[in-house]
C-alpha cells in the first residue's frame, strides 16, 4: 500500500508514551499511528451504519411517530 507523509501536533506527554510504547514493542511510531487511524476509522465505520439506518427509520416513520407523540 502506497503511504504518504504527514505532519501533526500531539501534546508532548502523549508523544512521550507513543515513542515509550514504539521502543517496547519493536515497532516505529508510524506503525504504531498507522494502526491507530485504521482502527479509529474502522470504529467509526462501524458507528455510521447503525445511526444512518436509525436516521432512515425515523424519517420512514414521521408519521407514526407524530401519532404516538399525541
Amino acid at each position: 500500500m502506497a503511504t504518504i507523509k504527514i505532519s501533526s501536533k500531539v501534546e508532548e506527554t502523549a508523544w512521550n508514551e507513543l515513542r515509550d510504547l514504539a521502543r517496547e514493542s519493536k515497532r516505529s511510531v508510524s506503525e504504531l499511528l498507522s494502526d491507530a487511524v485504521e482502527e479509529y476509522l474502522a470504529r467509526r465505520q462501524v458507528r455510521a451504519d447503525p445511526v444512518r439506518h436509525l436516521d432512515d427509520s425515523i424519517r420512514e416513520n414521521e408519521e407514526l411517530g407524530k401519532l404516538l407523540a399525541q
